[in-house]
């Protein structure tokens, strides 16, 4: 297997509901007109809180300066599983859980905090710029480490964290976090970049001007369906995650379904914002549904967390979940 360190220096960004019109000139270029920027990766994701936004450094020059944005204070990197050879956003979807024991347990043994992007292509691990050192010489005996450098996939050079490494004492990682699951199903689809621009105009309906604050909110708290739908644009590849009922307002045979039209259900992890620090929150979902052989995307955001199971697994992963719950501090 191997471990692709894309060259992408991304940043992590939350845009509060009220202030989304401040941003909304930047985002739609980035979105909808890539060729007029530079931006090589660029994710938007709105929950019921706010929207979370990951970027690079072209694409971040976009957006203004605003008291309605909050930036992470780190640069990330962007690691990417992929199987043979290949292109990191061409490859064969791996699932979190399929990375869990691999990748996601090892870093948060060694208390390596990662911020997770899953997409209808593949799966992305955001790591910490700084971090990178222990994070490759972590993984450097499970996978051959590659860099991406100027679209050249090449051999990562030795890091130097080497001598004195300790392996860490492997502890129970029991869930610490409430868990909830919306009423809503979900789809996670794509769609060719040259329909992009025949629904346009539907897409900037759904991620700016429909739902929101704008909606009976409350009447969607109490039934249990919230806001959420993520839009990302990296390398040239579209991934959208909506409900269903987002899905249906789009025209036949524009997104692409699975085979067998899957739809998902989803764990939301955090009764308050998780931040950035924390580690193992990724594993503690992860590993129960690796042990349980059931697939899920996992989308972090800027105050939450949040899984995708199929449909049909919902009640056996939140059992699996609660039995690995802290019972107390």
């Amino acid at each position: 297997m191997e471990l692709h360190i894309l060259e992408h220096s991304l940043k992590v960004a939350s845009i509060a509901k009220e202030g989304i019109q401040v941003c909304t000139h930047g985002l739609i270029k980035l979105a909808f007109l890539p060729s007029k920027t530079r931006c090589k990766f660029f994710s938007l994701t709105e929950t019921p809180e706010d929207y979370t936004i990951i970027v690079d450094e072209d694409g971040f020059k976009e957006l203004p300066e605003s008291e309605y944005l909050s930036v992470a204070d780190a640069t990330w990197l962007a690691l990417n599983v992929v199987s043979g050879g290949g292109s990191a956003t061409s490859s064969q979807p791996i699932g979190v859980t399929k990375i869990a024991k691999s990748v996601i347990a090892p870093l948060a043994d060694h208390n390596i905090s990662v911020f997770m992007l899953s997409t209808y292509q593949t799966d992305f691990i955001l790591v910490r710029e700084r971090d990178l050192p222990m994070v490759m010489h972590t993984l450097s005996s499970e996978f051959t480490l590659l860099r991406v450098v100027n679209g050249e996939t090449v051999a990562a050079n030795s890091t130097g964290v080497t001598n004195g490494f300790v392996k860490p004492e492997l502890v129970p990682r029991p869930i610490i976090h409430p868990l909830s699951s919306p009423s809503n199903m979900f789809c996670v689809t794509s769609l060719d970049p040259d329909t992009l621009p025949s629904v346009a105009t539907l897409l900037m309906d759904v991620m700016f001007y429909s739902g929101g604050a704008k909606e009976t909110g409350g009447q969607s708290e109490d039934s249990g369906h919230i806001r959420f739908f993520s839009f990302s644009l990296i390398e040239g590849y579209i991934s959208l995650v909506m409900d269903e009922q987002t899905t249906r307002r789009f025209p036949n045979n524009v997104l692409f379904t699975s085979a067998s039209g899957e739809l998902w259900k989803m764990v939301r992890i955090g009764g308050q914002p998780l931040g950035f620090d924390e580690c193992g929150i990724v594993a503690q979902i992860s590993e129960p549904l690796a042990t349980a052989d059931i697939p899920a995307y996992y989308i972090s955001t800027f105050k939450f967390d949040h899984a995708l199971v199929p449909e049909e697994n919902i009640q056996s992963v939140i059992g699996a979940l609660r039995t690995n719950e802290s019972t107390g501090q």
